[in-house]
């Protein structure tokens, strides 16, 4: 009889479970109380839901064994059961607090935690970043706290000066992918030359968005070009714009450097009156940024804006102690560049980011994001001189009687000990303007179907003037000239399907979807006047001095098209097993068909232990400005005009040379990590790799025309299009990199104090497993060498340091915080160009003895670079910022050879240094005030 009673209660409450209720309530922010506007309210079982209003209320329909789902991006995830509850309010956790971020890259489902996911995602929060230290932009931001992520400062390298390029797990900056919003990101136009870090390649010029803009930053670490395409060889940058509304923003900095050990302005004996400088503290930078957002509508729309400029000015870095060579931190006077530092920029920039419902009831969106960035920026090329070991009179405008013009404000005589000489330092100049705009609409259909429809269309123009220079056979009526310069416009359009289905495991995630994507790449030619020689007698060097201007020879308006398709699956198989899969083709309008494929797992070992891995194919198209790129030189020798040039791809000269139509670049990626969080405010994650790179696209070494041993096809086509050396880019360079990233992330909050411990770090091993030389270049040891010689290959190596380490400490108490930052950059080294034959390991002669040669060597050792700041609350709205970068004032070992310092000077930047990680600048101080309105 009790059996049959239950039998009938539940048979007449049956219903009731599946009965719907109308539930209504606010979602709130747990550490401000205000309300979270655009918050995904969603239901467990159907993945249906909806998304708060301006003022964080939500309304859904649901059952009462049903669970809710409220999550938002850079808050944790909280989940509700439904019960008889009719109004549920709830408050989110900022995940400052947290290690549990939900990531969105690497998925097109509704994200997961970054302890849950198959490959290693970093999230870097760049509001904070940008408030502890003196740092004003994206990349040296995330140098700091992206554990293989490495970018290097570039002086005295022409375009590479004004742009900073990064790379990811020691790949070439063009080997990483960049998303907006999970959009991609289009390249910068410039072609990175002269010994820079990814020589011969583009990227992706993450400055261009402003900081103030950006909410976080996610690092994929893993190879995925089978889900997103082209250039995610080492990775993808997935940039995350603020969405907030009802405050307002306002940040300003300032900042200078003080180094009394390197600064000329502090120069005295010798090298007194030989350099340039501006003061004591140089570098002096400010900075200032505006961002809000205001609802649209009553049904979470909104529209964030955010402003930002940044004005910084030169540094100058010279050795100091000239007089006597002996002791460590001396050098002789540097001749070649006397005014050697880092140049000047102004930039200013405006991003938006948008999301409107398309009414009240729909499931549609429409959204859009992008802007417009513009920047000038001013450095210095190498020195011209008169007379000296460097002395070239044929480059100075002359009067009647032979001697210099000396040009007030250009043209100025050395003078004390250091010796007297007659100098100018040309300027370079820039105009870089970056814009873009992503709209598109998504949604949900029937079926738990979800759709996205989007249009991205970016471009990025780089120009170059030549300031405060001559062009010699013109004389000194003219000191400024338009050099020309390039463009590079890219539009994607992408149509992406979702699905979650039940029933099969724990659930899958299905994705499927298309792309087509179109580049224009252009190249346009300087004034006549930037490159042309006027003087009759060819006495004179023609053109701009510091940079002459592109030739109309070198023009070029090339453009294609692709089209991509992708398949993308995510299947939770048991509660432990996570398996994702995907497979990509895509079709080039100019070098054909490619598909790649990717496999990873996660395996929930215990309920604190998730170990990882994965196994992919990549490639890297070819982009349009390594397959286009010209330059040409124009000199005068044995009494005719001849070219230097860097010759495009489909010339005549690259095919006389033996080097074949440029083709994708193929990757091997794997990986095998854990993560591990053995209690709720520690999480350790560990991650090895091997990257292998198949045909990497490099610039070769430079052939002259006057070596008969060359082919005598090349040679002829060399002389008859008046050419004396050339290069070529060329898939000339397969590579292995064995690799590991550390993660350990500890938060503690009690009380009102709180304390972080980040510690990150890398560790690598790069390979040059073959230089693939062309037959016709692989006659002789010489030409053999000279397609990549071991300067070359040794720059190629340093883009992968060894070994890099960060340590942040942080304690807060009530109104007071107080952190420091410790980065230690690995070892690294340089061959420089030697006395010997170039297919043998470079050696020079020291200065002792001219007949004693020693291996040509450039060691620079590990360092730390230590950060302080302080921070104080003066209210809810005011937060004031003070402290140091580099506070002890470390700088890099000099580039040279102790037992050679005669060799001085002999590298890639011409300075007392070459390009590293840790920078040449020293002590750097700052102040930001932080107001909330």
């Amino acid at each position: 009889m009790r059996n049959l009673i239950v039998v009938l209660l539940v048979l007449i409450q049956f219903p009731l479970f599946g009965q719907t209720t109308t539930v209504t309530g606010k979602v709130i922010d747990a550490s401000t109380g205000e309300a979270l506007s655009g918050a995904s309210v969603v239901i467990k079982s159907s993945g249906k839901g909806t998304v708060t209003n301006s003022e964080g209320a939500y309304t859904i329909n649901a059952r009462i064994l049903d669970v809710i789902v409220f999550s938002m991006v850079g808050y944790e995830t909280q989940s509700v059961s439904v019960g008889q509850k009719k109004d549920i309010v709830v408050t989110l956790m900022p995940l400052t607090f947290s290690l549990d971020g939900i990531v969105l890259v690497g998925s097109r489902g509704a994200g997961r935690s970054r302890i849950e996911t198959s490959v290693p995602v970093d999230v870097v929060n760049v509001k904070d970043l940008a408030l502890s230290s003196a740092r004003m932009d994206v990349t040296s931001i995330l140098n700091v706290a992206a554990p293989s992520f490495n970018y290097n400062r570039q002086s005295g390298s022409d375009g590479a000066d004004h742009i900073d390029i990064a790379t990811l797990r020691g790949m070439s900056p063009d080997q990483t992918l960049v998303l907006v919003n999970g959009k991609r990101r289009h390249p910068a136009s410039v072609v990175l030359l002269f010994g820079t870090r990814g020589q011969g390649s583009s990227g992706t010029d993450l400055n261009a968005i402003p900081s103030a803009a950006i909410d976080r930053v996610e690092v994929l670490r893993d190879g995925a070009s089978a889900q997103y395409g082209s250039d995610a060889v080492a990775g993808v940058i997935n940039l995350i714009l603020k969405r907030d509304i009802r405050k307002v923003n306002i940040q300003a900095g300032y900042s200078g450097y003080h180094d009394p050990k390197f600064n000329p302005a502090y120069a005295k004996g010798m090298a007194e009156n030989q350099y340039i400088s501006s003061g004591k503290i140089d570098g002096l930078a400010f900075n200032a940024s505006v961002d809000g957002g205001v609802a649209i509508g009553k049904n979470g729309g909104f529209l964030h804006l955010t402003g930002e400029f940044t004005s910084q000015a030169k540094t100058f870095r010279q050795v100091l102690k000239s007089d006597d060579w002996t002791p460590y931190w001396s050098l002789p006077v540097n001749p070649v560049r006397r005014a050697n530092g880092e140049g000047s920029s102004n930039t200013g920039g405006a991003f938006f980011n948008m999301e409107v419902p398309l009414s009240a009831k729909s499931t549609s969106n429409f959204y859009a994001f992008g802007g417009y960035n513009y920047k000038f920026s001013d450095d210095y090329a190498y020195t011209r001189s008169w007379s000296g070991i460097i002395a070239r009179p044929d480059r100075f405008p002359t009067d009647p009687s032979g001697k210099p013009y000396m040009v007030d404000g250009i043209v100025r005589v050395t003078s004390g000990s250091g010796g007297v000489d007659t100098v100018y330092d040309p300027h370079i100049w820039t105009h870089i303007q970056d814009i873009s705009i992503a709209t598109g609409f998504k949604g949900n259909m029937a079926n738990d179907w979800s759709w996205d429809v989007s249009n991205t269309l970016g471009k990025n123009g780089f120009h170059f003037y030549g300031d405060k220079t001559f062009n010699a056979s013109l004389g000194t009526t003219k000191t400024h000239f338009d050099d020309g310069g390039y463009s590079f416009l890219q539009n994607t359009t992408n149509l992406n399907f979702v699905k979650r289905i039940h029933g099969i495991g724990e659930g899958l995630n299905l994705a499927m979807g298309a792309e087509y994507r179109y580049e224009q790449y252009r190249l346009m030619a300087g004034e006549p006047d930037s490159y042309m020689n006027y003087d009759p007698l060819h006495l004179k060097d023609g053109g701009a001095q510091g940079f002459p201007g592109y030739q109309p020879g070198d023009e070029v308006n090339a453009h294609r098209s692709n089209i991509g398709l992708y398949v993308d699956g995510e299947l939770d198989l048991t509660d432990k097993w996570l398996l994702d899969g995907a497979v990509r083709a895509e079709n080039y309008s100019d070098f054909g068909f490619t598909s790649n494929f990717k496999l990873a797992a996660r395996y929930k070992a215990t309920s604190n232990l998730n170990l990882r891995g994965s196994v992919s194919t990549g490639f890297r198209a070819p982009s349009l400005q390594q397959l286009n790129f010209s330059s040409t030189l124009t000199a005068f020798q044995s009494n005719k005009i001849v070219s230097v040039k860097i010759s495009p791809n489909y010339s005549e000269i690259t095919r006389s040379a033996g080097i074949p139509a440029l083709k994708q670049e193929k990757s091997y990626n794997a990986s095998l990590g854990l993560a591990w969080k053995p209690m709720s405010n520690l999480l350790v994650t560990l991650d090895g790799y091997l990257i292998h790179v198949k045909d990497r696209v490099v610039l070769s070494g430079q052939f002259n025309a006057n070596d008969p041993t060359l082919d005598p096809a090349l040679i002829a086509e060399m002389e008859r299009t008046n050419v004396t050396t050339t290069q070529f880019f060329a898939n000339a360079v397969n590579t292995s990199n064995l690799g590991l990233d550390i993660v350990v992330d500890y938060k503690k909050k009690f009380g009102e104090q709180h304390f972080n411990v980040l510690l990150t770090g890398n560790l690598q091993q790069m390979k040059i497993t073959r230089i693939n030389v062309p037959t016709k270049l692989s006659d002789t040891k010489t030409h053999e060498a000279t397609f990549f010689n071991y300067n070359q290959q040794s720059v190629l190596l340093a883009s992968a340091p060894p070994a890099k380490f960060a340590l942040d400490l942080e304690y807060g108490i009530k109104k007071f915080s107080v952190g420091t930052h410790f980065t230690y950059f690995g070892r690294i080294s340089f061959l420089g160009i030697g006395v010997g034959p170039i297919y043998e390991l470079p050696v020079i002669p020291t200065d002792a003895d001219q007949n004693k040669l020693i291996k040509y060597e450039v060691v620079y050792k590990g360092k730390v670079a230590s950060d302080l700041f302080l921070s104080y609350k003066i209210s809810d709205k005011i937060k004031i910022f003070v402290g140091a970068d580099n506070i002890f004032n470390v700088h890099p070992d000099l580039g040279v050879l102790q037992a050679a310092k005669f060799w001085s000077f002999n590298n890639q930047s011409g300075g007392p240094w070459d390009a590293v990680q840790m920078g040449q600048n020293g002590r750097r101080y700052f102040t930001r005030v932080a107001f909330t309105l």
